[in-house]
C-alpha cells in the first residue's frame, strides 16, 4: 500500500521497523536511514527475506538538503521521524520541500534550553495544510498512546473529562546501578527540568521531583510516582473538551533519584558547554557517553511497565472515573523484537501512526496532535500489534 521512511535507528526505530515488517500489507517498502548506516544495515539483515522490501541509506538529520535529496530518491508517502527531537523541523521542513507527509513520537526542544512545547511545530499548521499533508505529533506512547486513550474515554465514556492524570510506571529492573531506559541525554533533560501540571486555563510550575504520590497499579503493586512536565498535556488542554486538570507522573527509584542528585550537583547534567582540554564539551552529551546503551538493557531487563491514564468527568449528569491502561512485559518485548518495553511501547504506535495515513483512516491535512483524530482504529490496532489495552472503575491511591 505504501512506501515509508524511517529516520532513525536506535531502540525505538527497531521496534517500528520490524512492526512494519509484521504488517507488510500496508508496509510495502521501508527505507531506514540514519547517521550511521551499519545500524541501519543491521537492522535490515535482521528482517530481510520477509514481504517488506527494506533499503538503507545514510542520511544527516540536521541537513535538511541531505534529508530532501533521500526523499526525492526513495520517494516514500510518509517519512516517520524517529531521531532526535532537536532534528524535527529540519525533517518537516524536508517534507513540507518534497511533498510527502510527517510522523514522530516527541516535540521539538532546541539543544541549548530542556523546552518542552509544540509551539515550534505548531507554527508550521497553515503551511501543511495548504499543502494537502499531514504532520502527526507524537505517535509514540506517551505522548501518543494518552492522547489516544483520551480521545477514546471522550468518544465513549465522559460528556464531559474534567480531570486526567497521566500515570507511567516502570516496574522493571536491569541491575544496574544507574542507567536511562531511553536516550540518556533526552531523559535527564526530561526529569531534571521543572515540573508542571494544568489547572483552570493555565499551567503551575513545581520544582523538579517536589510532588509525590504512591499508586497501588495492576500486575505491578505500589510505586512511587512523580509529578513532571510532560508535552501531551499542552495539546490535551486544548483538544480535551471541558477538561480542568491535567496531571503527568512518572515512576523514579531511589536509587535512580539518588544518582541523579549527584550527578546535578557536580554539574554533570549541564547542557552549557565548558572547555575541556582545549576544546568545547558538553557535560550530559559526555555523561550520555559512558552510561550504558538503553539498548544493550534490554536482555537484562525484568519486570513490567504500566502506562495509562486516570479520567475524572461527568456521564448522564453522574461523576465518573475510569482507568485506562496497558502492561507490557520487558522480556516478552525481548523475545519478540529483541528491545526492552520502553522502546517497544513508543515503537509499536510509531507503526500504528504512520499505518493509519497510510490507509487513509486519518487524512486531515495540517498539523495535528493524535487526539484530534478517531481514536477507534488506533484503538484495534493496539490489541493487534502487541499492546492491549485494559479498562477499570477504580484505580487505587495508596498516599
Amino acid at each position: 500500500m505504501g512506501k515509508v521512511l524511517i529516520i532513525g535507528a536506535g531502540g525505538v526505530a527497531s521496534v517500528a521497523v520490524h512492526k512494519c515488517c509484521q504488517y507488510p500489507e500496508v508496509f510495502e517498502e521501508i527505507c531506514i536511514a540514519s547517521r550511521t548506516l551499519s545500524k541501519c544495515d543491521a537492522l535490515k539483515q535482521k528482517l530481510d527475506g520477509g514481504k517488506t522490501k527494506i533499503q538503507t541509506a545514510q542520511v544527516d538529520a540536521d541537513n535538511t538538503d541531505e534529508v530532501v535529496a533521500l526523499i526525492e530518491k526513495f520517494k516514500p508517502d510518509v517519512v516517520l521521524n524517529l531521531a532526535l527531537p532537536y532534528q524535527d523541523l529540519t525533517i518537516m521542513d524536508a517534507c513540507l520541500a518534497t511533498g510527502v507527509h510527517y510522523v514522530d513520537t516527541a516535540n521539538y526542544e532546541p539543544k541549548d534550553v530542556a523546552k518542552f512545547e509544540y509551539k515550534w511545530q505548531w507554527a508550521y499548521r497553515e503551511r501543511f495544510e495548504k499543502a494537502g499533508l499531514i504532520a502527526l505529533l507524537g505517535s509514540g506512547f506517551d505522548p501518543g498512546v494518552t492522547g489516544v486513550f483520551s480521545a477514546y474515554a471522550q468518544k465513549h465514556h465522559f460528556d464531559e473529562i474534567r480531570q486526567i492524570d497521566i500515570v507511567d510506571a516502570n516496574a522493571g529492573d536491569h541491575g544496574l546501578p544507574f542507567a536511562t531506559n531511553f536516550n540518556p541525554e533526552i531523559n535527564i533533560r526530561e526529569v531534571s527540568a521543572k515540573g508542571s501540571y494544568f489547572e483552570n486555563g493555565k499551567f503551575i510550575e513545581t520544582d523538579p521531583m517536589s510532588i509525590k504520590r504512591v499508586y497501588n497499579l495492576p500486575e505491578i503493586g505500589p510505586k512511587d510516582i512523580y509529578l513532571l512536565h510532560h508535552e501531551e498535556m499542552e495539546s490535551l488542554a486544548l483538544n480535551i473538551k471541558g477538561i480542568q486538570k491535567i496531571r503527568f507522573w512518572m515512576t523514579f527509584s531511589q536509587s535512580y533519584l539518588t544518582h541523579l542528585k549527584v550527578l546535578e550537583d557536580v554539574g554533570m547534567t549541564s547542557i552549557e558547554p565548558i572547555l575541556f582540554e582545549g576544546r568545547e564539551i558538553i557535560p550530559l552529551q559526555f555523561l550520555k557517553a559512558v552510561l550504558p546503551d538503553p539498548a544493550t538493557l534490554a536482555p537484562r531487563t525484568k519486570g513490567k511497565t504500566n502506562i495509562g491514564c486516570i479520567f475524572q468527568g461527568v456521564k448522564d449528569g453522574k461523576e465518573k472515573t475510569y482507568y485506562l491502561y496497558n502492561v507490557c512485559d520487558h522480556q516478552a518485548c525481548y523475545r519478540e523484537v529483541g528491545s526492552q518495553a520502553i522502546s517497544y511501547t513508543t515503537g509499536v504506535p510509531a507503526m500504528i501512526g504512520t499505518a493509519m495515513i497510510l490507509t487513509g483512516k486519518w487524512n486531515t491535512p495540517g498539523v495535528h496532535n493524535i487526539e484530534e483524530f478517531d481514536p477507534d482504529p488506533f484503538m484495534d490496532m493496539l490489541n493487534r500489534f502487541g499492546l492491549p489495552w485494559q479498562e477499570s472503575f477504580q484505580p487505587e491511591l495508596i498516599d
